[in-house]
């Protein structure tokens, strides 16, 4: 959308405020001409606007970026704008959706209204293939998390290498008995890091029989006692995630594993960089 001349998103030097622009939610699976009323970015007025069997969902505004740095301020924007990316995604079943602050420039008048419109036309093919991939599909999260804790103790009951070198601690004098102790330490953690490794194929493995398509994220930082061992975007066929949900179950019941299961939300991890 950036790489054409008449579609071009401002940076902060490039357009005065009074230069016209369009701010550009998602794109929906719907010619309609509509508005969704007040419901955007700053309680902008949303509506659509409509090529063929698509449409760009879009408030005015001055073709300048998003900008403060009051955080407070950025995350209600950034709220509204999925706000708004939902509310089309419940009107219309596919969309879409595009990164915040997206805002394509205009000239005075309705300019940016018809560089949204060449837009639309010249990307309508693409568009469409990928309006097409999420068709009837919804997002959502996977995250499994071990309790540090559990897992090392269950390591430390059924390896025999980690069994061995503990027995041993308990004959050695004081000062080599530091030693080996050390020495457990750090077979312990590579033992946990190859169960961490395991584990993540494991899960991997089980969750890509129910999804359509599945994306690796970073893992996060995880309560005091956890280990987030795997984080999965997955596009789930719509009414299909129950059965992903009973798979999760089954991890969730194993001793010491936490599962996080969130959605359903609009693909926001599958729609290619639109």
């Amino acid at each position: 959308m950036c790489s054409s001349s008449t579609t071009e998103v401002t940076s902060k030097a490039e357009a005065p405020a009074t230069v016209e622009g369009r701010y550009i939610y998602c794109v929906a699976d719907s010619g309609e001409k509509a508005s969704l009323g007040e419901i955007g970015i700053d309680g902008n007025k949303v509506h659509t606007i409509p090529y063929g069997d698509i449409c760009a969902v879009a408030h005015r505004c001055p073709a300048v970026p998003y900008q403060s740095s009051d955080q407070q301020v950025v995350k209600q924007w950034v709220m509204a704008h999925q706000r708004v990316v939902d509310a089309a995604w419940q009107r219309w079943g596919n969309v879409l959706p595009l990164t915040f602050d997206t805002i394509v420039k205009g000239q005075d008048g309705d300019w940016a209204r018809r560089n949204v419109e060449d837009w639309l036309t010249q990307e309508y093919d693409r568009l469409k293939a990928r309006i097409d991939k999420v068709r009837d599909k919804a997002e959502f999260g996977v995250q499994v998390s071990w309790n540090t804790s559990v897992i090392a103790r269950s390591l430390a009951e059924t390896s025999p290498e980690i069994r061995s070198l503990r027995e041993e601690i308990g004959s050695k004098p004081r000062g080599l008995a530091y030693m080996y102790r050390q020495k457990l330490e750090s077979l312990l953690k590579k033992e946990m890091e190859a169960k961490a490794d395991q584990c993540f194929k494991d899960c991997y493995g089980r969750i890509r029989r129910y999804v359509a398509d599945i994306r690796v994220e970073k893992t996060k930082q995880a309560e005091p006692g956890w280990q987030m061992i795997l984080n999965l975007s997955c596009l789930v066929q719509r009414g299909g995630y129950a059965e992903l949900g009973r798979e999760l179950e089954q991890v969730k019941n194993t001793e010491g594993f936490s599962v996080r299961f969130s959605g359903p939300w609009p693909p926001y991890s599958f729609v290619g960089g639109v």
